[in-house]
């Protein structure tokens, strides 16, 4: 029952997404006002807004004008799912801090979420969501800190974190001047760095998010569709790389020690 709660809250959130990518972009008070059709300028009513059964139902076209809408239902598909791996896989007991992180952790999705798409759509990384999300970790390393016992370790252990990525990111936007990656990255990696925390599982979100883009760049690369000069958005990569660390960081750590011992 539990998983069901999940898929329909992922569901709305992941409609929700499609919404403030779409307000961030076009709308001065994307806060109050009501999401539109981009062709007709149609408010959209609440029927229009239906997770998924709306999109199906209008084959992605406006009900009004029958203009192709481009939110589509991947975004809100791909939520649920990582709500449903994410209470599947999660790395402590849902009690307690474990629980605690895990509520949180549903928030930094929908940040996450919306901020993949908008790097995906215009490369870029949204100041009113990553500052938030900022916000948010600080919080929750605070919280684990003070409140659940993991005292000044858990501090220290966001701080390395976030010298290593957001760190490593400053320093190469300041060596290329802001044409090798951008600053959105340097403050993405802040909250990449609390997240994971410590230095291991920080060089594994970086490992990661360079081998998805070296896996999803190199067939294009071979096709003759990219080359060096292209330019790939890294947000999204790095935000996968920080949801596979999350969830399995430990195991893989764990996995790559033995290998060592075992040699």
């Amino acid at each position: 029952m539990l998983l069901i709660w999940m898929v329909l809250l992922g569901l709305c959130m992941g409609s929700f997404v499609n919404a403030l990518v779409w307000r961030i972009k076009n709308k001065r008070d994307w806060i109050r006002e009501r999401s539109e059709c981009p062709h007709c300028g149609h408010v959209l009513a609440a029927k229009d807004l239906v997770p998924v059964l709306s999109w199906i139902y209008l084959h992605g076209k406006c009900r009004y004008c029958r203009k192709p809408i481009a939110d589509s239902p991947v975004v809100e598909l791909a939520l649920p799912a990582l709500y449903v791996v994410s209470y599947l896989f999660w790395p402590a007991e849902l009690s307690g801090a474990g629980l605690f992180a895990f509520v949180l952790w549903a928030l930094f999705l929908v940040g996450f979420m919306a901020l993949a798409v908008y790097d995906l759509k215009w490369m870029l990384l949204p100041n009113v969501v990553v500052f938030p999300l900022i916000g948010l970790a600080v919080v929750q390393v605070l919280a684990l800190a003070v409140c659940f016992g993991g005292g000044w370790q858990t501090i220290i252990s966001g701080l390395v974190g976030v010298f290593i990525i957001s760190g490593l990111f400053f320093a190469i936007f300041q060596f290329s001047k802001g044409r090798w990656i951008g600053f959105g990255d340097v403050k993405l990696g802040i909250v990449l760095g609390l997240l994971a925390g410590g230095a291991l599982k920080a060089l594994l979100v970086l490992f990661v998010a360079s081998l998805l883009g070296t896996v999803l760049s190199a067939p294009m690369v071979f096709a003759g569709k990219a080359n060096r000069k292209s330019h790939l958005p890294f947000g999204p990569l790095l935000i996968a790389g920080l949801i596979v660390v999350v969830l399995f960081g430990s195991r893989i750590l764990d996995w790559y020690s033995s290998l060592i011992i075992g040699a």
